[in-house]
């Protein structure tokens, strides 16, 4: 396992400039980002950022309401997409790149090549999404290469279930859902993506998709036809192989957790023999099935939603206390390097926004534990370090604290940023430019310290609840060391200023190499102007230092240099 900063972005929202939005606008109203968007310049401040992966959003061709039938790719009803843009995990063609992101869209794939080769020139890794549970309703590959059947092409659409099928049907029923659909049919109905195995989705169904057939009889008690290999298990390694042979360096496979682990326990040593250094990270949100897609699914990463995030998010918003970032951890003892932490992504409301905490200032405590609890990766979402307020009524999307992934739109956030593509900063607010040069600290720290990159973690909440001069509701400490190399980071999560005296045990000593009744020194890495004073440090003399509000310190202990 090994320490990495991933940078998730939408090509379809980054390199969108245009200030001119219509709600609900087509593709020639409000514009679109497009692969070469990402100029040298703009990977470079990427890569500022101290970020080492970039996770391309939205790649493999998705149902659209765009009409590109001019190139010959079959055109969508417009009933069954989400938005005038059409959700990026509404896949069409698993061997073609959206044609959004081309400036010339009969070289589109040509253009992906070339992103690709352009990202790692900027030293930086590329991941991209592998929708590998659901399609779009209208699944039609148009560029599959000559000896690819298609999805559901040999299906015998009368069985409801068999291992030989690609999807799952409703015999003798159209698709019908409880709203209109404009004329659309679809007969035998096929089940829908979040495993409603009716011809009757709701306008909260996943209706736009339908759910691929790994060999699970669901409506047979989910019972397992594993052998011999189901016929859908054999495409879907060929798709993989197919895009690891573009030179991607890994995949993040979305809700992996509603495809069967015997697949990914199958699938991916299979691609791995012929990449085998491609990473591959799943979307789980079972805590219980965790161990299970590492082990036996044999996933790199996992990403931690429903522990970390979920605990950083409530007690960001003081719903829960902060101190339950021990039990979080401590439920992932073992794994927690394989945990992907992150604040926002694309299905997560922006910290900034009215529905989290309404400044994206307030989650740098939580940012600081995302990047420095563990050895594993960190993601942030493009945006999030200038405090993106996701706040806006693109079409489809409405005012829901979330950057919308259905609408043609830009971010305007993003737009200061780039400046046209100088990337300079130069259109930044203070706040913004201060919070981004935050992450970008914060970041770099995270992949340049060893301690952090490498290193231990002792936790120091457990020692400090009977503290009077420290609130385990509102702060928490904890060391990261690598031999001598000692890290103490404090962060104070309420939205006063605080002095603190910081309980250090006699197990902490001996586990982080300490010496009691020694002299330190210390710098905070994040704000090395800060003078704090020297300080003895023992089991009976806490730790004093002053936290403002919504803040972290990032502390480097080293030995008082002896006088001459």
């Amino acid at each position: 396992m090994a320490k990495f900063v991933i940078y998730q972005v939408l090509p379809r929202l980054f390199g969108n400039y245009n200030l001119s939005l219509v709600p609900n606008g087509n593709i020639q109203e409000n514009g679109c980002g497009k692969f070469s968007s990402f100029t040298p310049a703009a990977l470079k401040a990427i890569r500022e950022l101290g970020v080492t992966h970039i996770w391309y959003t939205g790649i493999i061709e998705h149902a659209t309401q765009t009409d590109y039938s001019a190139y010959g790719i079959r055109k969508d009803h417009p009933a069954i997409v989400k938005g005038k843009a059409g959700s990026p995990y509404a896949i069409k063609d698993y061997y073609d790149v959206d044609p959004d992101l081309a400036d010339n869209v009969s070289c589109r794939m040509a253009e992906f090549e070339a992103l690709v080769s352009r990202t790692h020139k900027a030293r930086l890794k590329v991941i991209i999404d592998f929708v590998p549970n659901h399609v779009s309703r209208e699944y039609h590959s148009d560029a599959k290469p000559a000896n690819v059947k298609d999805l559901g092409e040999t299906d015998n659409t009368q069985w409801a279930f068999s291992p030989l099928n690609n999807f799952y049907y409703i015999p003798d029923e159209a698709f019908a859902p409880n709203f209109d659909i404009q004329d659309y049919r679809e007969f035998p109905a096929k089940a829908t993506g979040n495993d409603q195995f009716t011809a009757h989705p709701t306008a909260n169904d996943w209706y736009e998709t339908v759910k691929l057939n790994y060999g699970v009889f669901y409506q047979g008690g989910k019972q397992k036809q594993f052998d011999p290999i189901p016929d859908t298990w054999l495409k879907m390694r060929d798709i993989l192989l197919f895009w690891a042979g573009k030179g991607i360096d890994g995949f993040r496979c979305d809700m992996a957790e509603m495809v069967p682990v015997e697949f990914w326990g199958w699938v991916i040593p299979i691609i791995k023999e012929q990449h085998p250094d491609i990473i591959f990270i799943a979307e789980v949100y079972n805590p219980c099935e965790y161990r299970n897609y590492i082990f036996n699914g044999k996933f790199d990463y996992l990403y931690d939603k429903v522990g970390m995030y979920d605990t950083l998010r409530s007690a960001t918003s003081k719903n829960t206390p902060v101190y339950d970032i021990t039990s979080c951890w401590q439920a992932n003892r073992g794994i927690e390097d394989h945990m992907l932490q992150f604040l926002e992504n694309h299905d997560e409301q922006r910290i900034a926004s009215g529905f989290f905490s309404g400044n994206g200032m307030y989650a740098q405590p939580a940012m600081i534990v995302a990047a420095t609890l563990t050895r594993g990766p960190v993601m942030i979402y493009a945006g999030q370090e200038l405090g993106e307020l996701g706040m806006d009524m693109e079409g489809f999307s409405g005012m829901d604290g979330r950057t919308t992934i259905y609408d043609y739109w830009s971010v305007k956030t993003i737009r200061a940023w780039a400046n046209q593509g100088r990337f300079d900063g130069t259109l930044l607010t203070q706040d913004q430019a201060d919070l981004q040069q935050f992450y970008k600290k914060l970041l770099t720290l995270s992949m340049s310290e060893k301690a952090i990159r490498e290193g231990s973690m002792y936790d120091l909440e457990y020692a400090n609840f009977q503290n009077p001069h420290y609130n385990p509701h509102e702060q928490f400490a904890y060391f990261r060391n690598l031999k001598t190399d000692i890290l103490l980071i404090v962060l104070n999560f309420d939205d006063k200023k605080v002095d603190l005296r910081i309980n250090i045990p006699k197990e902490a000593f001996e586990y982080v190499g300490l010496k009691e009744n020694h002299e330190y020194v210390f710098e905070n890495l994040l704000e090395p102007a800060e003078n704090i004073e020297a300080q003895t440090l023992a089991s009976d003399k806490p730790f004093g230092i002053s936290m403002p509000a919504w803040k972290g310190k990032i502390i480097k202990i080293k030995k008082q240099p002896r006088k001459k």
